[in-house]
């Protein structure tokens, strides 16, 4: 069954697939493109030495790619929202909350919230919104977004890679992956949450 799983992942269309999920998903979170990442490192473990496609490599960058494209879209849009999105983020405690956490992070010189922020469900939106509302400065944003997406990228494809090696490519290295990718998405969601917010 994972052979079939490892044809169907193990094409070249794979990366453009990964890219516009990972890309699409700051906006509709409820895209899998953690689970899709995951699939097809996993499938990439299953092929032969000399010819891994999607390659660990390629897919990493990719991924990483695509995820600080989609975080740059998000805050450039949300820069330019005007009243409309600021009365909006006003009316969300979460959205708010974020935004003040992110704002005191940033003017502290640290942005390590915008990398547990890529991990959580929702994060990396409710980070790249609230900067971008919030008109923090690029340079301020685009670094930490940068690594946030490269440890995302190659945590998530080390999971499938880690996973098929120790497991094997089967369904269960990839629910394996899948679910310690989960883990580290409730642990950067409580982070996030800290003292003192809405529940």
């Amino acid at each position: 069954m994972m052979e079939s799983v490892g044809s169907l992942a193990g094409g070249p269309w794979i990366y453009p697939v990964v890219a516009v999920s990972v890309l699409l998903d700051v906006f509709l979170p409820l895209l899998p493109s953690g689970v899709l990442v995951i699939t097809a490192a996993t499938a990439a473990a299953a092929g032969s030495a000399v010819a891994r496609i999607p390659d660990i490599v390629g897919l990493t960058l990719c991924a990483a790619t695509a995820s600080v494209l989609g975080d740059l879209v998000a805050y450039g849009l949300a820069w330019r929202g005007g009243e409309r999105l600021d009365r909006a983020i006003a009316r969300s405690r979460r959205l708010t909350h974020a935004q003040e956490r992110l704002g005191a992070a940033l003017a502290r010189g640290g942005g390590a919230l915008v990398i547990v922020a890529r991990f959580a469900p929702a994060g990396r939106s409710l980070v790249s919104l609230g900067a971008g509302a919030a008109h923090r400065r690029a340079r301020e944003f685009l670094p930490w977004s940068a690594l946030a997406g490269i440890v995302w990228a190659v945590y998530s494809v080390a999971l499938g890679y880690l996973g098929a090696q120790w497991l094997g490519a089967s369904w269960l290295a990839t629910g394996v992956s899948v679910a310690a990718l989960f883990a580290a998405g409730a642990g950067a969601a409580h982070l996030m949450r800290g003292p003192g917010s809405s529940k």
